[in-house]
């Protein structure tokens, strides 16, 4: 008995919780091999500040402390009460009894756990703990995953945005070249609207690549734990420089799947239900409890802390509850069906990270494929382009016709940007399917 309070104890003083996630288990460093500063800066930032993060790890500690609350019901309580007597005593020859008296009774209770029924009881407490610490690294990965993803679409509506405006102002141009024509009776109305309905879907275009940055920049700051108000002042890296300096794998091991914070939360929740059935059968057997009262009081004669004026009772026994209302039978049943319940969705979690492990390692390789084929559209029109500037030089072909091709250089352009960054927000979802191990 002395050893299990011994280890009782020592537990007591290592189950400290740090009060956040491990920061090392969110892979950070994944991050600082796109080579951008501001990324990795938003991205501690979130790590430091984001609320919806902070809830999760408070969560974790009132699981931390319901573990130690349960661990101190299997240690012994001590207390003591001041209390006021007052009595009348028949009077018997020279021996009488004082009819007001002080009495200061110290009190022991100790419920034996012969049958270890508190100490499970704790250890699923303390299964809820580790389940919860799993469940607050996952909202950590997925608050990374979603920092860095806003963050890489931001890069990509400033590079669209600078597009979109050479765009506009290109048919803002051809519009004007056709306006002349228009007023000489070249063009007729109907062709002249075509110019107008281009420029102004192109104007379009660019008002809604704005409102989308802004969004996202509002996003962004709210994630990284900022006011939206300061949505306008947050600094941005080129897009053209943001690129992942590393190997993607293309295939993942087993062990990293099932390390997933999700999968162990699962484990950890279904290791729990298995103690709480353990638990629920031994709430059939009796318990034993040791009572211990050292009182001192008044009433006899003597003075007040000596063993003449003190009252001493140990009482230890068993009780056996005889009828309940089927409560027991009842409590039993719905933890073993609540374990059932966990054992699916065990099993259920398991598939779900295979499966979402498999699509982005899938969508990865195709990605790559989709930007290699833009890319190389890209390249036909940046040598198209590069012809007709020739040809315009030379005064083969006309101002607004030069324009236009430039034009489809720069829609050309987007579609790449477009392409690289799915490529790219895609390995955030890969870091986030394997829980940061990438």
């Amino acid at each position: 008995m002395l050893k299990r309070f011994i280890f009782i104890a020592v537990f007591m003083m290592s189950a400290g919780y740090a009060g956040a996630v491990n920061v090392n288990e969110l892979n950070p460093e994944f991050f600082t091999r796109f080579n951008d500063d501001c990324l990795v800066y938003y991205i501690n930032q979130a790590i430091e500040n984001n609320h919806n993060a902070k809830q999760a790890t408070y969560q974790v500690e009132q699981y931390r402390q319901q573990a130690k609350y349960s661990l101190g019901k299997e240690l012994p309580s001590f207390s003591v009460s001041a209390d006021y007597l007052g009595i009348n005593t028949p009077k018997v020859d020279y021996f009488k009894l004082s009819k007001s008296a002080f009495v200061l009774p110290f009190q022991v209770n100790y419920e034996a756990d012969f049958l270890l029924k508190n100490r499970d009881k704790t250890r699923s407490y303390k299964k809820a703990f580790e389940a919860s610490r799993f469940e607050e690294k996952a909202v950590y990965i997925s608050l990374l995953c979603d920092v860095a993803t806003v963050y890489t679409n931001i890069l990509e509506y400033d590079a669209l945005i600078s597009n979109q405006e050479k765009i506009a102002e290109n048919n803002k141009q051809i519009l004007d070249y056709n306006n002349k024509k228009f007023a000489r009776g070249v063009i007729s109305t109907n062709e002249l609207n075509k110019f107008k309905q281009k420029y102004e879907d192109s104007e379009n275009n660019l008002f809604q690549y704005r409102k989308e940055r802004e969004i996202l920049a509002m996003q962004l700051a709210v994630l990284s734990g900022i006011s939206a108000q300061n949505a306008g002042t947050l600094n941005t890296g080129e897009f053209i420089n943001f690129e992942y300096n590393g190997q993607i794998p293309q295939t993942v091991s087993s062990d990293v799947i099932f390390a997933r914070p999700d999968v162990q939360s699962a484990e950890k929740q279904l290791e729990k239900a298995k103690i709480d059935v353990r638990v629920a059968r031994k709430e059939f057997l009796p318990s034993f409890n040791i009572t211990g009262i050292w009182a001192f009081n008044t009433i006899a004669p003597g003075s007040f802390f000596s063993w003449n004026s003190s009252l001493a009772l140990l009482l230890a026994g068993a009780t056996q509850d005889i009828f309940t209302g089927g409560r027991k039978i009842a409590n039993l049943k719905f933890q073993k069906a609540k374990y059932e319940e966990l054992f699916e969705y065990y099993r259920q979690t398991d598939l779900e990270a295979v499966k979402e492990v498999n699509t982005a390692l899938c969508i990865n390789k195709y990605d790559k494929d989709i930007e290699i084929s833009t890319k190389s559209k890209l390249n036909y029109e940046a040598v198209n382009f590069n012809n007709n500037t020739k040809k315009f030089s030379r005064g083969v072909i006309s101002s607004p016709n030069l324009l236009q091709e430039q034009n489809n250089y720069l829609a050309s352009e987007n579609e790449y940007i477009k392409a690289k960054t799915q490529r790219l927000v895609n390995y955030f979802t890969l870091y986030k399917a394997v829980g940061g191990k990438l």
